[in-house]
């Protein structure tokens, strides 16, 4: 039963041409078991997730990285292109830092989080982030996470916002914004924004993680994960 588990976990990951092969090279009595399975992948998230959350919660975690970097609404860019053009880019830079510093100072409460929601992995989780596609473990994480997180990042934000005056900046600008015939609404809660933005920025590097796992030998930091896609290569 463990032989034809670890064929069906491997068969994601190689031709269907080369599984005979695969199968005739696992060991008689070494397979891996269930649990082995479900702790290797537990282990790996952890690590995956520490690392990037980590990076995240540094000076510059967000507005220093081009693919979790908050920006304007698109609806509003052309406010800080026009600040840009006029020589006033440091102005346009510091009214975007305010943005992404709130978001790193609330990533800091995400790994408490994520750690419950893999302690709390069954194998059949974990078999089916094994099975799935190249985001499966991100989902996985998205689903079980979501609320949670963004009820502990939002006060963190609100908090920030508030220590600089920018949340009332920020709803005077969109009321007015949004008063403007045939513009289309912007939400108004910075807040709410900044926060949804943070959520995607935390998932995006979830998955960066993620797929560095399933296609690098390097990124394989378990010796059960080692174990279950060395048959791969």
């Amino acid at each position: 039963m463990k032989k034809i588990l670890l064929a069906v976990v491997l068969f994601q990951f190689i031709g269907c041409s080369e599984l005979q092969q695969v199968v005739n090279q696992l060991p008689q009595g070494g397979t891996l078991g269930n649990d082995e399975i479900a702790n290797g992948l537990k282990e790996a998230l952890n690590l995956g997730i520490d690392k990037q959350v980590s990076k995240l919660t540094q000076t510059d975690g967000f507005f220093g990285n081009e693919l979790v970097k908050i920006m304007l609404p698109e609806e509003l860019q052309k406010v800080d292109k026009t600040l840009r053009d006029i020589g006033l880019s440091n102005l346009a830079d510091e009214g975007l830092k305010i943005l992404n510093r709130a978001a790193e100072d609330a990533v800091g409460e995400a790994t408490p989080i994520f750690v419950n929601a893999v302690k709390g992995m069954t194998f059949n989780d974990a078999k089916n982030i094994l099975l799935g596609s190249d985001n499966a473990a991100t989902i996985y994480l998205t689903n079980a996470t979501q609320t949670e997180l963004y009820n502990k990042f939002n006060p963190v934000i609100k908090n920030s916002f508030e220590k600089v005056g920018a949340d009332k900046i920020w709803n005077n600008l969109i009321t007015r914004y949004n008063s403007i015939p045939l513009t289309n609404n912007v939400n108004p809660d910075l807040t709410d924004y900044v926060t949804q933005e943070a959520l995607k920025g935390v998932f995006t590097m979830i998955a960066v993680e993620e797929k560095e796992i399933r296609n690098k030998v390097s990124a394989r930091t378990t010796d059960v994960l080692k174990k279950v896609f060395a048959l791969q290569d």
